[in-house]
């Protein structure tokens, strides 16, 4: 195994409009992040993965970039972000920058130039064709937008104000070149490459991801730009497995440190997708991630449940109500003692939930709006009430609600009205009461990082071999990690029906547990227990 520094790291995602506001406006601003360095470092994290702070008309909250080299007045200026490089490496802390490349915003100068005639200098940055394809947006509708102008429609995977540049243009290639390693040179920690696996697309094939010009394109970034620096590079991949993961991540192959692989966060999606949820397939979600765990044997993996994309773990596939703790330490516990580098974002940390807005008109979200256009308005597939409730157990807003500091007004983030509503239980669950409880679900992360970090067992989470127990096992999630020193178990019951133990842990010492003691008889609700064992 070729070891990287980022095999032992702890990743802290920050969704900059809902962390800190530190100019009261209302928005979150890196000033506010660098006001809360002291805590990320108290958490123990050594990685912040920041999302779109780039100037943004903002139609899909900065995902939709309108200049990669300069920073939106709303979050501060490039010398506040460079400000935040200095004060976090100060702490051990690097910051990786979430990058899309994919698309840019409909207002940024090249589009703006592209739209003016066929023959610009820029119209080949996008992709336009004379007629459209039946191809669909992600978020609802064509995927095709007519220009009268020009009496052509440009290509948008996502929202219409996000059209996708031609990466088949080599202008577009060494402009995307020079923005990385403007960025780079500033002495950032690495990339987050938003939908990385679109770049390489052939529309006219209706090919979208996995292209086949897509390994090549990632080959020539790396050598001349993130090849060169000591970095960590994350690509967004929708629809991977183990065998295309090792294509981006293999250290022969000259890519990407790690891929995000969304494999398990489709498993509660129903008919409609994520807007009408089903049951959670259990033995699915085991199967699922301990693939992942044994057959990326060249490459290296990413573990997380949440993103600014998903819900809530705890309320997702916890139980947010009468065991909230139990069951955000259990889903910790599962995840962080797996083989990767796991991803903590804002408020997991402190079990923060999803939440219900009264009404479509307080989300901010265009998925949730141009979902809600389509299957409800247009296509009467979904009643409003119907609708709702996958906003409510899966829509993205729920990731979005402001980071809860405290319980005093806005939850400490702001003293102004958010952009987005504060989630009514932040008088309960909030950062101060978390450091005042030493058995809060804050301390059981804490104590992950120091365990995959800074104790004997390191190396056996880091490169021990894995191995799934009680596969077919309708409510337990164990597995064993092992090398040639010691040997580590997790027992979870991932429901609340107390069960009863089923293995012999006779020899075993508990290093870590969600309750305060054991019963070798019986688990209770969400009960999980790491055991020990040193090899003789």
């Amino acid at each position: 195994m070729n070891k990287k520094w980022w095999h032992k790291s702890v990743v802290y995602q920050i969704y900059p409009r809902s962390f800190m506001d530190n100019n009261n406006d209302g928005i979150g601003d890196i000033k506010g992040i660098i006001s809360k360095l002291d805590y990320l470092n108290n958490l123990g994290i050594d990685v912040i993965w920041l999302s779109p702070v780039y100037k943004s008309p903002m139609k899909d909250n900065g995902y939709d970039i309108s200049d990669y080299c300069d920073v939106d007045p709303m979050f501060g200026n490039l010398a506040d972000i460079e400000e935040l490089f200095l004060k976090a490496n100060n702490y051990g802390i690097k910051v990786v920058m979430d990058l899309v490349i994919n698309h840019t915003s409909d207002q940024h100068p090249w589009f703006l130039e592209s739209k003016k005639s066929k023959d610009n200098p820029f119209r080949d940055y996008y992709i336009w064709r004379d007629e459209p394809s039946e191809l669909s947006s992600v978020f609802g509708g064509s995927s095709w937008e007519y220009d009268p102008l020009t009496k052509q429609y440009y290509f948008h995977h996502f929202a219409v104000e996000q059209p996708d540049l031609n990466w088949e243009n080599p202008k577009v290639i060494e402009e995307a070149i020079s923005i990385i390693n403007f960025w780079l040179e500033k002495g950032i920690g690495g990339f987050r490459l938003d939908v990385i696996d679109l770049i390489g697309k052939e529309i006219d094939k209706k090919i979208l991801s996995n292209g086949p010009r897509l390994h090549p394109l990632l080959k020539k970034l790396n050598k001349e730009t993130w090849g060169n620096y000591d970095v960590l590079t994350v690509g967004e991949t929708w629809g991977a497995s183990p065998d295309v993961a090792e294509l981006y991540s293999a250290p022969s192959r000259n890519e990407l440190s790690m891929i995000f692989q969304f494999e398990h966060q489709t498993l509660d999606w129903g008919k409609l997708g994520k807007w009408t949820p089903k049951e959670l397939d259990f033995r699915g979600l085991k199967n699922i991630l301990s693939k992942w765990q044994t057959d990326l044997v060249n490459g290296w993996n990413s573990l997380f449940w949440n993103n600014h994309d998903l819900p809530r773990i705890v309320s997702r596939w916890g139980n947010d109500k009468k065991y909230r703790i139990e069951s955000a330490k259990m889903l910790a516990i599962i995840l962080h003692l797996m083989k990767g580098t796991p991803y903590i974002y804002q408020g997991e940390e402190i079990g923060m939930t999803n939440v219900m807005y009264p009404s479509i008109n307080d989300y901010n979200d265009v998925e949730i709006h141009g979902f809600y256009e389509k299957f409800v308005i247009k296509e009467k597939l979904l009643t409003v009430e119907e609708f709702m409730k996958g906003v409510y157990k899966l829509g993205r807003d729920n990731a979005r609600t402001p980071f809860q500091w405290n319980n005093l007004e806005n939850a400490g983030f702001s003293k102004n009205i958010p952009w987005i509503g504060i989630n009514n239980n932040y008088k309960t669950i909030n950062v101060e009461s978390a450091l005042d409880d030493s058995n809060s679900i804050f301390y059981t992360y804490k104590n992950l990082i120091q365990l995959r970090k800074n104790s004997v067992y390191s190396n056996t989470i880091l490169y021990g071999q894995y191995e799934l127990l009680l596969k077919d096992h309708k409510s337990i999630f164990s597995y064993r990690r092992f090398d040639e020193f010691y040997e580590l178990l997790v027992l979870s019951n991932f429901y609340e029906i107390e069960i009863k133990q089923p293995l012999d842990v006779e020899g075993y010492e508990i290093i870590m547990s969600n309750y305060s003691d054991f019963s070798n008889h019986s688990l209770r609700p969400f009960e999980t227990i790491i055991f020990a064992k040193k090899k003789l």
